[in-house]
């Protein structure tokens, strides 16, 4: 139906249109937690496998390694086979997975469960932001986006704390079992409110595009995390030709296919590709800071895993208030002024987390770090899912809202990774250097060096077979683990300056992107070739 608009003009909105939100938003939740929930569990699941620190960050990017590599592909069948259908399996599929977790008996189970389960959240998460899309419309589809964005990233900031009251109480899987009544709730509520049929397309799916998207975004993941696992030379190299050529023959059969999978032309248009890319960056600080910050709370500071949960309780809050003020921003000052907005707190994040988290740090640089992050987040996801969904036809919503999630997906995936893997490198290169430099370093087994090498908890454990050195050697773990988080959060901080920079330069001004978004609309209705320049 449609209701007076302002002075956008009428607004476009569904049927029971509280309920088909509420129903879109839980399916969105199931993935936003099985994103964070990991994260505070790390710590705990590392001391029940002795777990490294590379399986460990598999775990963390296990499920958006699934949801990045899959969400292309499901968005599109999505498009062709019935939006509604997808989120109903997708939301069916991820109860069993979240079990299979939950009583993983070792580590490689759960990495699999971790990714099968991000496959299944890859079937009914890019449906809801197309949803939206296709059914509300003007104002109110902003509006509607903002409060998908705020809450859906709310539950992931949250998921550490609901992880942690789980943890006090219960054995590690448990916090692979939070989403499951919230799956229950919106499987019932998508099949009651969902309506079927809406926009989607009846030209064909570009199979091989999507088993080609599947290859690259699944390589480059794994490439990454292997890239610090000791003597992975030869697997890595194999991890980065498969990258590189799965990129060549995506852009290959993009650019031929009559009816591509990911229409690189759409692609170009600056407000969909700078908003994607600052998306990614936006959405991975926040996974980034979740993965870090939460060992470094339960590590360093000693933290309970309820403890570590609840101090991120700033950036859900901020997040949740900040996110109607970005609608807002939007409409006012354009969605350029509104991301620059949101990086500039993000760069503020890193930056306290770089300078006041150290060892024996009281809470409110921890505060302040989370809040910054909250606010960041809370201002640039809005127009960053606004930009893209303006910029494509109805019958590729699907592409926009798998592009939205893959920021989200692949964005926490490689910051992840990336953080992950300095992590390990930083903290493993420090406990050399510091082992090798002790004054017991020549009665030091080499097993045993392995072992404080690996990662903290691996060195904790140590810690306790050896209760007349605990003290040297959490003390220096704690200095390998500063000195590796020191490099992520680098990362971060360059990531932002340069994601910002991008922005700056070729995204456009207020005026300029409703001139853009309408001469789109216009191509994309009438079929004529694009303009020059465009």
């Amino acid at each position: 139906m449609t209701i007076p608009g302002g002075p956008g003009g009428p607004q476009a909105v569904p049927r029971h249109a509280s309920f088909v939100l509420v129903a879109l938003i839980l399916a969105a939740a199931v993935a936003n937690l099985n994103l964070a929930v990991a994260n505070v569990a790390l710590p705990t699941i590392g001391r029940a496998f002795n777990a490294s620190q590379a399986e460990l960050n598999l775990i963390a990017v296990g499920y958006s390694l699934g949801l990045a590599a899959s969400v292309l592909y499901l968005g599109a069948l999505g498009d062709r086979y019935g939006r509604k259908l997808m989120l109903l399996a997708g939301s069916a599929l991820s109860l069993p997975f979240s079990f299979l977790a939950a009583y993983s008996p070792n580590a490689d189970v759960l990495i699999t469960a971790r990714i099968l389960g991000g496959v299944a959240g890859g079937m009914c998460y890019p449906t809801t932001l197309a949803l939206i899309t296709a059914l509300w419309s003007g104002a109110a589809r902003t509006r509607s986006i903002a409060l998908w964005s705020a809450v859906g990233a709310a539950f992931a900031a949250l998921g550490p704390l609901m992880a942690g009251i789980l943890l006090r109480n219960f054995w590690w899987g448990s916090v692979f079992l939070l989403t499951v009544p919230i799956a229950v709730a919106a499987l019932v509520m998508a099949w009651r409110y969902v309506p079927a049929q809406v926009n989607e397309t009846t030209e064909p799916v570009d199979h091989l595009g999507g088993a080609l998207s599947i290859v690259l975004v699944g390589a480059l993941i794994l490439g990454i995390n292997v890239a610090v696992v000791p003597n992975s030379g030869t697997l890595l190299l194999i991890l980065a030709l498969v990258t590189l050529a799965a990129l060549a023959a995506f852009v290959v059969r993009q650019l031929r296919a009559a009816n591509p999978l990911y229409s690189l032309t759409v692609a170009g248009r600056p407000t969909f590709w700078v908003a994607a890319l600052a998306g990614i960056i936006v959405f991975g600080s926040l996974m980034g800071a979740m993965f870090v910050g939460q060992q470094f709370l339960q590590n360093v500071l000693g933290y309970t895993t309820l403890t570590a949960g609840a101090a991120v309780l700033p950036a859900a809050v901020l997040m949740v208030v900040v996110a109607p003020r970005s609608a807002k921003l939007v409409e006012s000052i354009g969605s350029r002024r509104t991301l620059l907005l949101g990086y500039l707190f993000v760069l503020l994040a890193f930056l306290t987390m770089l300078l006041l988290w150290k060892d024996g740090a009281p809470y409110w640089p921890v505060a302040l770090g989370y809040g910054f992050v909250g606010i960041g987040v809370g201002f640039a996801q809005t127009p960053a899912a606004h930009s893209l969904t303006g910029s494509v036809p109805p019958a590729r919503a699907g592409m926009a809202s798998g592009t939205a999630d893959l920021q989200r997906d692949l964005g926490g995936a490689l910051m992840q990774s990336v953080f992950g893997a300095l992590l390990t490198a930083g903290y493993a290169r420090e406990m050399t250097k510091l082992v090798g430099t002790s004054d017991e370093a020549s009665a030091i087994a080499d097993s045993t060096k392995t072992e404080l090498t690996k990662s903290f908890s691996s060195a904790a454990d140590t810690a306790t077979r050896y209760p007349q050195y605990a003290s040297q050697i959490t003390s220096a773990a704690k200095t390998a683990f500063l000195h590796g988080d020191h490099w992520a959060y680098t990362a971060g901080i360059l990531a932002t300056a340069v994601g910002a920079a991008i922005v700056l330069a070729f995204f456009p001004d207020k005026t300029h992107e409703a001139d853009l978004l309408r001469r789109y609309h216009a191509q994309d209705t009438s079929h004529t070739p694009p303009p020059e320049g465009d």
